[in-house]
């Protein structure tokens, strides 16, 4: 990674982010009428999806007979069980609402003028890929991608395809008090327009870094 990005970074981890709605035609041919999807998966990509769908349905199928099996469970727990059970559905609803609140419904806030909208406009220009690597290098957010899309060695071909510099953008988890998984981040600007991140994995890196950092002081140097 330190050979590909030119820096260790402190964290990093492969995100996607949301459709991207249709811009404004003026805006859009100001961005040079960049492209707004990612590019087409290749041949050997389309086999390789063609090949595993198959075994996403199995396992849609294993998720629906687990869910079954919990429910069975819930009806013949204990009341102590039954308790942490609504609790965690209490959880749940209130992760959902704040979902929605801090807008990581969305792909962005919906301003084409704003650092976000202008990012998203030159999104698929940078890279055709239709995932970017987000780095955090000191108080700089680096997206690495390959130059094309691709199906395998991401890793290998990735390249800085646009830096955020120090203080014009920073990561946040709008939801990092909540014990739920999480795959979910806000690249927030300093104009106030931000844009949601979907990471790769649940509780990323990204997260961990993130949840630190937003920590107070004193809580850091408890937990350090």
């Amino acid at each position: 990674m330190r050979d590909r990005l030119g820096v260790a970074p402190d964290a990093a981890a492969w995100c996607t982010i949301g459709k991207i709605p249709e811009p404004p035609a003026e805006a859009h041919r100001a961005a040079g009428s960049a492209p707004l999807r990612p590019a087409f998966i290749r041949p050997l990509g389309m086999l390789g999806v063609t090949l595993g769908t198959p075994v996403l349905y199995i396992s849609k199928l294993f998720a629906l007979i687990a869910a079954g099996e919990e429910a069975l469970q819930r009806m013949l727990s204990t009341t102590g069980e039954q308790d942490r059970h609504r609790a965690a559905t209490l959880e749940k609803r209130r992760r959902d609402e704040a979902v929605v609140e801090h807008g990581l419904d969305r792909t962005f806030d919906g301003d084409w003028n704003g650092a976000a909208g202008r990012l998203l406009l030159q999104w698929y220009s940078h890279s055709p890929h239709h995932e970017r690597l987000v780095a955090l290098a000191g108080n700089r957010i680096l997206l690495a991608a390959p130059p094309k899309r691709v199906s395998i060695r991401r890793d290998a071909l990735m390249q800085v395809v646009a830096e955020i510099p120090a203080g014009e953008a920073v990561l946040a988890d709008p939801l990092a008090d909540f014990t739920l998984k999480n795959d979910k981040l806000l690249l927030r600007f300093d104009d106030g327009s931000w844009l949601t991140l979907k990471t790769e994995e649940w509780d990323s890196e990204l997260h961990t870094y993130v949840k630190r950092r937003q920590q107070p002081d004193e809580a850091r140097a408890t937990e350090a």
